[in-house]
């Protein structure tokens, strides 16, 4: 996400820092993350972005996450020596009901727990130009739609297709269950984090949530740019 002129990275998992490149940003002003949860597929880049910074003279980060972000870090930093002492990395847990305005940024974010098999945080970050919500990894839950309401956009895990049996993860179903539960005014939302499984299954998973969301439904995808 890019608020004014700064970057702000939500989770860093394997591809993100090429990512970057491609979408024209560059790594070295990427140094504030936010990480929902401590899985790999959500964490994976995070050496390589901060290693990536180092070569290039920065060597400053700040990283917020939930309960035991700090050991993680410290145990994964810990094994590679060479640059255990060369960058400087605040590392910040949160705990839902306290805002924070990251630092050089003109916004402010909310966090809450979510329904995933490790602790997990979604997040809301409100602006000047609007209010999104990024879920993690979640089943549909009251917290997320409770930090979703009057946002213009939530981005929320749609993992496996609809009729899937699954817990820690959304199907469109249970998606669209919760969202027949809620009235929150939410504009748009914008399904992420798909399993193979989910592939052949998007048209079908965009149908199932307009019989209960009148907003627009929109598929993500890497390099896709979102305004509010």
């Amino acid at each position: 996400m890019r608020l004014e002129e700064k970057s702000l990275l939500i989770d860093c998992g394997s591809g993100v820092l090429n990512r970057l490149s491609e979408a024209e940003i560059l790594h070295t002003k990427v140094d504030t993350v936010l990480l929902s949860h401590l899985h790999l597929d959500h964490v994976a880049d995070l050496m390589c972005l901060l290693k990536a910074n180092w070569l290039c003279g920065k060597t400053d980060m700040r990283v917020y996450g939930p309960k035991r972000t700090e050991e993680w870090f410290s145990r994964v930093l810990g094994a590679y020596d060479y640059i255990l002492d060369k960058v400087d990395v605040e590392v910040i847990e949160l705990f839902p009901g306290k805002d924070f305005t990251p630092e050089g940024f003109d916004c402010e974010i909310s966090c809450t727990y979510a329904m995933h098999s490790v602790p997990n945080l979604a997040y809301r970050v409100a602006a000047e130009d609007g209010k999104f919500v990024y879920s993690g990894d979640t089943e549909p839950c009251r917290n997320v739609m409770d930090l979703a309401a009057e946002a213009d956009l939530l981005l929320h895990e749609c993992s496996f297709p609809p009729g899937t049996e699954v817990t820690n993860h959304t199907t469109p179903s249970t998606l669209a269950e919760i969202l027949e539960e809620f009235e929150s005014d939410i504009g748009s939302i914008c399904l992420t984090h798909f399993y193979p499984n989910m592939r052949g299954h998007e048209k079908e998973a965009i149908s199932r949530l307009r019989e209960y969301f009148e907003g627009e439904v929109i598929l993500g995808e890497d390099l896709k740019k979102l305004e509010m």
